[in-house]
């Protein structure tokens, strides 16, 4: 059911009817849960073409074959990873009672009940890996989901509904478009968890409307991904593989490489490394490349063009990587070239924010630590990435820094291993999903103690005598 411009009855009317199937059905069966998770897989099999479509036309222009990898095949890879594992996921976790209550035929173990109904807030910017990836979490879990997908990529929010409602009910799945107004109402609602994917200041407005409800919440949030380019790294791979990641959707990735401390005495090396990068990806250059996204909109298209603008403006080096010299002020859509920023002064807004664009900083440094030191001076980020081969150096970054994860030697691929958890840290989220963890996180982990059948915990009964004194103190013991 589409509910553009909903009204709250309509939204909290949908969440009754999740909640109240919830309980009349009982936990789903593996059966269900595998049906349902299949039925995700078949609709973006069958709808792949359509909302590779529709991704390029909420963009301006969007490489159907990035849409085809990050969000069809993506999306379909986490699905059939929870449809394998669900099974074992499910399986209660034994523990041991405490001594000797073990011995005397006592049981311990945690069960993995539904949570219930899942709300799912998902971005533009992978809109549908963003949000069927969670639901291979939500289904294997056995939960039922509302999704407000993104008002900017409308398109692709209208072709999800269309499919969504064609293979569930509304009783398990209902989308709800409609823009930021649907959107605040939408976190007010009562739901048994909410996962946000977005922006760090969106978030503080979601975790605060869902703290009325006390609804647990997991951010997938953003940040700014540091780089350091160890000595040791291989400069033109590791030069091919960050202006791959930084390229990738144009930029708007919240795990694209945001900013790269290189060598001191590399600098130039590494820029001239960069456009040797981009050149062999783009042989034919940029501008009507099918390979080469858009900005999604003009808003966002304006607030990167001006962090190029503030950064020329104040002096700073930049270098725009436009291999055909073309003309990208004359085009049809929002086509921004790479561009590097050597060395930028940290009071430029490119500094300061999330970029989601096709800009890279890059600041020398001379020695490690310094990188390591600039790291920990700002927020926490989603991730990290670190290119070398010193294995001491390496462990100098990763054990000295914080980040929701890391890649070493590449960008961004930890995201796409199903079997490690994705999440932030601090101002870049909290909560994780994926692969096992995102089972956990849409479960409830239930504790349940079975006592054992002897009378010999009698003693631990009034009237308390010797006996219980005995075992009391024999607990306090050093």
């Amino acid at each position: 059911m589409a509910l553009d411009s909903a009204p709250t009855t309509g939204m909290a009317g949908i969440l009754a009817k999740q909640k109240a199937a919830h309980i009349r059905d009982g936990i789903p069966t593996l059966a269900k849960r595998i049906e349902w998770l299949d039925k995700s897989i078949d609709l973006l099999v069958t709808y792949g073409d359509e909302l590779n479509d529709a991704m390029s036309q909420d963009f301006g222009h969007r490489s159907k074959d990035q849409s085809a990898l990050t969000d069809i095949a993506g999306s379909i890879g986490a699905l059939k990873h929870a449809k394998k594992n669900t099974a074992k996921w499910m399986r209660p976790d034994k523990r041991k009672p405490e001594f000797p209550l073990g011995l005397l035929g006592s049981k311990a173990e945690i069960q993995f009940q539904p949570k219930g109904v899942i709300g799912v807030i998902s971005p533009w910017n992978f809109p549908v890996n963003l949000t069927f990836t969670p639901l291979a979490g939500v289904f294997a879990a056995g939960n039922r989901c509302m999704i407000k997908p993104s008002e900017f990529t409308e398109a692709t929010s209208e072709v999800m509904r269309k499919a969504i409602a064609q293979y569930y009910s509304e009783e398990e799945v209902a989308v709800i478009t409609g823009g930021p107004d649907v959107g605040a109402e939408f976190t007010k609602l009562p739901f048994d968890h909410i996962l946000f994917t977005g922006a760090t200041s969106v978030a503080r407005h979601v975790m605060r409307a869902a703290a009325d409800n006390l609804v647990p919440l997991t951010l997938e949030l953003g940040g700014k991904s540091p780089v350091v380019l160890g000595r040791s790294a291989d400069l033109q791979k590791a030069a091919n593989r960050i202006m791959a990641g930084k390229t990738l959707n144009a930029g708007q990735i919240c795990l694209a490489p945001d900013y790269a401390f290189v060598p001191k005495e590399k600098t130039s090396e590494f820029v001239a490394a960069a456009t040797k990068a981009v050149e062999a990806m783009y042989p034919t250059g940029l501008k009507d490349n099918d390979d080469y996204t858009s900005i999604v909109n003009q808003r966002h298209y304006d607030r990167i063009m001006g962090y190029i603008d503030e950064a020329k403006s104040k002096g700073a080096q930049v270098v725009e990587i436009n291999p055909m010299g073309e003309n990208f002020a004359q085009q049809p859509h929002h086509k921004i070239p790479p561009h590097i920023i050597v060395d930028p002064s940290d009071d430029l807004s490119v500094m300061q924010d999330e970029i989601f664009g096709p800009i890279l900083p890059i600041k020398s440094y001379s020695d490690t630590k310094q990188a390591v030191d600039y790291i920990n001076a700002h927020d926490r980020p989603l991730g990290l990435y670190y290119f070398g081969e010193d294995a001491a150096e390496k462990d100098l970054v990763l054990n000295n820094t914080t980040s929701g994860g890391v890649t070493v030697n590449d960008v961004v691929f930890h995201v796409a291993q199903e079997d490690l958890p994705f999440g932030g840290v601090g101002p870049s989220g909290m909560g994780s999903y994926h692969g096992r963890e995102g089972f956990l996180e849409f479960s409830h982990k239930k504790a349940v103690y079975t006592q054992t059948g002897s009378e010999m915990l009698a003693m631990m009964r009034p009237p308390y005598g010797a006996t219980y004194r005995k075992q009391v103190q024999g607990r306090m013991k050093r």
